[in-house]
């Protein structure tokens, strides 16, 4: 007997709880609450005005914006329609944004209002058939070619029904720097969000009672799929900040007896610093989840003396992105270790022949499971590269397991590096930098960082009776990367250590000078 397979679109999931939960609360932003029967009601106005505006199904859907609920509000009427939502990272400047949008085809823009300029600078060479605006416009800005999208909605049509999708559909693209300089979009399908969500559910066990705070950026894998989504999947409150501000958080928590939250180890430090740390009421936290990077010792235990412990992850936008997790109860006892694989994901470390190495021995961290992307947009050489012919996905991360299946990660392959949360790849920032005339060679790597984590270092040697200045590098790049790319430091050298193949032995820089 033929069994139909179930409508896996993660729309309608969420707008069925929003149906059974009308009078709930669904986000807080700003002091304004969203019933779920109000933001159904808004995804569905959205998604009439995406399909009259052409939107079809496999069209692409981006929002440029901070957080807010507009953006979760065009991904959910994007999918309705069985589109594609690609989010941007509101930190990029008009040239990387150009690639991206064009890599991606992206058919309808949403702009928050305030990033305008910054699309208006590159609007004549992006595909977008339609751009809208949420916010308003300061006085004398150019509103030219942008549609405000409140108006619009009010005279759309409300979608009625919810394009089937089934598991292996994407949902979104998600675009991740490359180490080649030019960002990759990781495929994430429906299935890949829901499983992950699942696995998240079966180790933090998140009810529709809790309260979930989400201050990580929403275009960020973390920021969008191990809170937002998750809150909205179980019909649970989620308050929302537009930017990540520890007095916010602080507040925010004690207002809303917040029980759940997801950040970077430098976003809880920095909460941990605020001045109203010890006086805010913390009582109601019942878990904090960390990602990004290893959480030191010193601020687990400064958290554990108020009560609060802490889970921490690891995982890629590659993997949904859950790809281990570690547990409070043996937190301290594997301090360092990344936990263990989630219920419906395995993990395994391999040698340079993809053979599976003993514990505690050190290889290649890879991942299978149904969390694992679908491979990269138009990008069939580097999907093929990347998840190997028994589906595993190549992390290029450097790790080992211990006997009990605990991961500990070591290094990167990619030699990538993670400032403040965000992906830095230095190939990409290297190609800039190399245009600057004073330098001869350059080499970009991350060293230890009790702010960020790690910071982004130059080293660079420099042309004959050249100078140079961080202030003067950081002034030449910005207009080219994103500011969290820049350089916090710089090394002068005169020359950069290479093996005999005439590649930079950045280990050795990393020992010089970490």
């Amino acid at each position: 007997m033929h069994r139909p397979e179930p409508n896996f679109n993660l729309a309608a999931q969420v707008l069925k709880q929003a149906e059974q939960r009308p009078d709930n609360v669904a986000i807080i932003f700003e002091g304004a609450e969203t019933s779920y029967g109000e933001f159904a009601s808004r995804v569905r106005r959205q998604a009439g005005l995406l399909r009259e505006s052409g939107v079809c199904v496999g069209d692409r859907v981006g929002f440029l914006g901070f957080n807010q609920p507009s953006f979760i509000e065009t991904l959910f009427a994007t999918i309705s329609l069985g589109a594609i939502f690609v989010p941007l990272n509101f930190r990029l400047t008009g040239e990387e944004l150009t690639f991206i949008i064009g890599d991606a085809g992206v058919h309808s823009l949403v702009v928050d209002s305030e990033l305008a300029p910054v699309i208006q600078g590159v609007q004549d060479r992006l595909p977008c058939r339609h751009y809208f605006s949420v916010g308003a416009f300061s006085v004398g800005a150019d509103v030219s070619g942008f549609i405000p999208i409140e108006s619009a909605m009010a005279s759309a049509s409300p979608l009625e029904e919810i394009v089937e999708s089934a598991a292996h559909d994407t949902l979104l693209i998600m675009y991740t720097s490359g180490t080649t300089g030019l960002p990759k979009g990781a495929m994430l399908t429906h299935g890949n969000i829901v499983w992950n969500n699942v696995n998240a559910s079966l180790a933090f066990g998140t009810k529709s009672t809790d309260v979930l705070l989400t201050a990580a950026p929403l275009f960020h894998i973390g920021g969008l799929n191990v809170m937002t989504i998750s809150a909205l999947q179980v019909g649970a409150p989620l308050v929302l900040l537009r930017h990540f501000d520890p007095g916010a958080v602080l507040a925010a928590i004690e207002a809303y007896k917040v029980t759940h939250m997801f950040g970077a180890p430098a976003m809880f430090l920095f909460m941990a610093q605020h001045p109203e740390f010890e006086a805010t009421d913390l009582s109601s936290i019942d878990m904090l989840i960390v990602g990004a990077a290893p959480c030191p010792e010193s601020l687990i235990s400064l958290y554990g003396d108020r009560g609060i412990s802490f889970c921490q992850g690891y995982g890629l936008t590659e993997t949904s992105p859950f790809a281990s997790f570690l547990g409070p109860e043996r937190c301290l006892e594997k301090l360092g270790s990344a936990g263990l694989s989630p219920v419906l994901t395995e993990l395994r470390i391999v040698d340079g022949d993809n053979v599976s190495v003993e514990p505690n021995e050190r290889g290649e961290i890879c991942v299978k499971g149904p969390n694992i992307m679908k491979g990269y947009w138009n990008r069939p050489e580097a999907t093929a590269k990347a998840i190997d012919a028994e589906g595993w996905f190549h992390s290029g991360d450097v790790g080992y397991l211990d006997e009990e299946g605990y991961l500990y990660i070591c290094d990167r392959l990619k030699d990538m590096v993670i400032s403040g949360g965000e992906n830095v790849y230095p190939a990409e920032v290297e190609s800039v930098l190399f245009e600057h005339p004073a330098i001869a060679e350059v080499a970009v790597i991350g060293l230890p960082d009790e702010k960020w984590g790690e910071a982004v270092t130059a080293v660079a040697a420099l042309n004959a009776d050249q100078t140079l200045t961080l202030d003067e590098l950081r002034a030449f790049a910005e207009a080219k990367l994103a500011r969290y790319k820049l350089p916090l430091r710089l090394h002068l050298v005169t020359e950069l250590p290479r093996n005999p193949a005439g590649k930079v032995l950045k280990f050795q820089l990393r020992e010089q000078l970490g």
